[in-house]
């Protein structure tokens, strides 16, 4: 090989290496670029992980029922959860109708006193509380008597208190708040309906108690006593039987002489078992099967007609 030939080979093997020198130079910088570019990563974990904090407002702000996870765009559009949890047609519950029973008061202007069995003007706002709330207190003049306690105390039956007849603080913060005039089961037609495990009896018309009475029906206990209008010697359980039955004879004027005891202005509605008023009416079952109201009671009862003959009384525990 002459001179020339040796410079043609050394030049194109220079050339050689230099252009292998260059690929592998680009190479190299494309591994680099590829491997040392946390930029790209960070933001592909920043696209991955945010969804789950702008979603935590609506999935802890609305139940899942109301925003499907699946349909709602707080995944890409979290300021938009707000006014979907906010709106009324997603979280407020279905509304209901108040029966036409339910007279609502709402509550006392001013709180009642717990004034226990005093006399005084804070038991006649008492006493307008009552009267306003459904229980029949008499008079309103302030003067804690016999129709008082027996309305606190049918006041206190219905709420579930101990049936005292003294307002205690207890009563006193009930009455001041509660806001729905009292009722009974019944809520068509009109009738007496007496409620045994209450120990209540409830004055109906069209529908809506009009009032509401403490009252003590039979004891359940046997008994034996002697009859004042044949003076045998009777016996009997005591029960006031339940059932629906109507009023089918009377006694209009003062206190008559019934076959146990004497009895103010009864109502019969099922053989000797009346409705009729007593002194004492405590706040458990003591009589023979009768259903015991006051006699101020009694009297309202009459001279409002509300118990006219035929009409039913509808006894239930």
């Amino acid at each position: 090989m002459n001179d020339l030939q040796t410079r043609v080979v050394s030049l194109c093997c220079v050339g050689a290496l230099m252009t292998f020198s260059a690929c592998s130079t680009t190479t190299s910088a494309q591994a680099n670029d590829s491997t040392t570019r946390p930029a790209a990563t960070d933001e592909t974990v920043q696209e991955t992980t945010r969804p789950a904090t702008e979603t935590a407002v609506p999935d802890t702000a609305a139940p899942k029922t109301t925003v499907p996870k699946a349909a709602g765009p707080e995944t890409t559009k979290p300021e938009t959860a707000g006014p979907e949890t906010a709106g009324p047609e997603t979280t407020e519950p279905a509304t209901t109708t108040i029966p036409s029973i339910v007279e609502i008061v709402g509550p006392w202007p001013v709180a009642i006193v717990a004034v226990g069995k005093e006399d005084g003007p804070d038991t006649a706002a008492a006493q307008l509380r009552l009267t306003q709330l459904g229980f029949w207190a008499g008079d309103t003049d302030g003067e804690y008597g016999f129709a008082t306690t027996q309305a606190v105390m049918a006041f206190q039956k219905y709420m579930g208190l101990d049936p005292s007849g003294k307002i205690d603080q207890d009563t006193a913060n009930w009455l001041t708040v509660f806001p729905e005039r009292a009722r009974g089961t019944a809520d068509d037609g009109t009738l007496v309906e007496v409620d045994k495990t209450k120990q209540l009896l409830f004055l109906i018309k069209d529908g809506k108690t009009i009032w509401t009475f403490n009252t003590s029906t039979g004891s359940e206990i046997a008994y034996t006593a002697n009859n004042r209008n044949t003076g045998e010697t009777e016996s009997g359980d005591a029960v006031t039987p339940n059932g629906l039955w109507k009023t089918n004879r009377e006694r209009p004027n003062g206190w008559w002489s019934g076959d146990l005891g004497d009895i103010y202005r009864p109502k019969y509605f099922k053989g000797g078992v009346a409705i009729h008023g007593m002194t004492r009416v405590p706040n458990t079952p003591v009589s023979h099967g009768c259903v015991r109201l006051s006699t101020m009671a009694m009297d309202l009862i009459w001279d409002g007609d509300h118990v006219p003959l035929g009409t039913p009384v509808w006894v239930h525990e």
